[in-house]
């Protein structure tokens, strides 16, 4: 069971969207079992309320792991990671906007990206203060008000603003662009740089700095958005039409991009039939 909402509009520039999940009923354990999260692009801000701490692996063969927390930020990245899922949990979390790192959490997206943060190292006490807040109650409707109470709160303490302006114009121009290939992409980045103003090494440190991943990266990230998108819609079109439609060059390039982001074959992806596009049981 989940529930998500917007959040209140003073936040909107830094939150995408808030969330609240629970088990819809007692479940039994499954020893062992893993999934793949794929990518989204962007950072998400998780606090786990029942069940272990959030534990992760480097890579399907890692048998040990290494745990995070109960409450932690996940950065932006730019392929899938693995995680433990012997057991399921309720938890409450915040899509993040690029920009919001520095204001909300006190540093910015590169210093985050691709890896796992416990919220203790970012808020310090806090983040066991808001554990607390979120543990007294079971409602999720009152878990989410927390949340943007909470988040409402860091933002009113911070002298941070959002988006350099530079990066919020690069960041609507990708989002409104059409389809286009690896050689399209780099022209277009190259225009963006050049609108921008700023030489091209500066530019790509702010875009990184406001993204936590490279504008090129980032691209990457949305045009596979696209595929997936499409395939949740209609999971019986044809991985060549889904393909070619988002700008992939061919089915071969389309093949390598796929398991290079998400872990595995367009094949192997379909044959999971994940009931949510992004999180696949291995």
């Amino acid at each position: 069971m989940q529930l998500t909402r917007p959040p209140s509009p003073h936040l909107r520039p830094f939150v995408r969207l808030l969330w609240a999940s629970a088990p819809d009923e007692p479940h039994e354990g499954r020893p062992g079992a893993r999934e793949h999260v794929l990518p989204t692009g962007g950072m998400h801000l998780v606090f786990r309320l029942s069940g272990p701490p959030l534990r992760l692996f480097q890579d399907d063969a890692d048998a040990r792991g290494f745990t995070v927390g109960h409450a932690m930020v996940g950065g932006a990245r730019s392929a899938f990671f693995v995680r433990d899922v012997s057991v399921q949990t309720r938890s409450v979390g915040a899509m993040l906007q690029p920009g919001a790192a520095k204001a909300l959490l006190g540093v910015p997206e590169d210093a985050l990206a691709d890896r796992h943060t416990s919220l203790d190292a970012l808020w310090g006490a806090d983040a066991d203060f808001a554990l607390e807040q979120f543990h007294g109650t079971d409602s999720l409707a009152r878990q989410l008000a927390i949340a943007d109470a909470l988040l409402g709160a860091r933002l009113a303490a911070s002298a941070m603003h959002g988006l350099h302006p530079a990066v919020a114009q690069a960041l609507a121009s990708m989002a409104s662009a059409r389809a286009r290939d690896d050689d399209a992409q780099a022209g277009a980045i190259r225009e963006l740089v050049k609108r921008s103003g700023y030489s091209h090494r500066r530019f790509i440190s702010l875009f990184r700095r406001m993204t936590g991943l490279a504008p090129k990266q980032y691209a990457r990230m949305l045009r596979f958005d696209r595929v997936i998108g499409q395939f949740a819609m209609d999971p019986t079109q044809p991985w060549v039409d889904l393909a070619l439609q988002a700008g992939y060059s061919d089915q071969a390039h389309f093949n390598r991009d796929f398991l290079a982001i998400a872990g595995m074959s367009p094949q192997a992806y379909r044959r999971a039939a994940p009931a949510s596009s992004r999180h696949v049981r291995i």
